[in-house]
């Protein structure tokens, strides 16, 4: 076999799920150009197919597709305890629809009209960890990524029970991710220490975070802000 053939053999496999033709071409294009095997489906069933045929190493879907949601495939593959990692597309981007997504165990979620070099880097960070095991179902436990316990950022964040614990995985999680998120608490809980965090930990690092006191502002100015 030569390096060629070597090369394209241990190549990462990626499923590319998405009805739209162009798009799916756009995908599978920039996808191939990154050196991975690439395979498309345009519907749930034939995304299915796919899947029953052989192993990837990432999903990439659609959310709504023309015969169901591309959460069906993430739910698919968590009842099976595949290692495949998923990550959601929408046109019909809103905080809820990432929110329900990410619970439903996806890596990361993208609005549409896609930013190609986040696309490539969100594939890349999704192929490096694919062979970290998923949380099973129905309560069952299984291997769970810890955070980076040499990450200075969530250092700051004291404290080693189950419940810091799953703050911090939280925040590594969220934070690959564009969406927007909500952090609640009660004053002096560390809200604004959760925040800092997770801007830190985001690919939005460099820039500044913009901290924005909205009881000191004007109800008519609030919006402008």
């Amino acid at each position: 076999m030569n390096a060629t053939a070597t090369a394209t053999a241990t190549a990462a496999a990626i499923l590319v799920v998405d009805d739209e033709p162009d798009l799916r071409t756009l995908y599978e294009l920039t996808l191939l150009r990154e050196g991975y095997r690439v395979e498309t489906a345009a519907s749930v069933g034939e995304a299915r197919q796919h899947l029953q045929a052989r192993r990837f190493d990432a999903v990439i879907t659609d959310m709504r597709l023309p015969d169901g949601l591309g959460m069906e495939l993430l739910h698919d593959l968590r009842a099976q305890q595949r290692r495949e990692r998923c990550v959601v597309m929408t046109a019909y981007g809103s905080a809820e629809n990432a929110v329900e997504a990410l619970r439903s165990g996806a890596f990361d979620y993208l609005t549409k009209p896609v930013d190609l070099k986040q696309f490539r880097s969100v594939v890349a960070s999704a192929i490096q960890g694919a062979d970290s095991v998923l949380p099973a179902v129905n309560g069952a436990r299984m291997a769970v990524q810890e955070p980076d316990a040499s990450n200075p950022v969530l250092a700051r964040l004291i404290g080693e029970s189950a419940s810091m614990r799953n703050v911090k995985q939280r925040i590594a999680k969220v934070a690959r991710s564009m969406a927007p998120v909500l952090i609640h608490g009660e004053s002096g809980t560390g809200k604004e220490l959760v925040a800092r965090a997770l801007h830190a930990s985001s690919q939005r690092a460099g820039g500044p975070l913009v901290a924005v006191n909205c009881g000191a502002i004007p109800e008519n100015l609030l919006e402008a802000e």
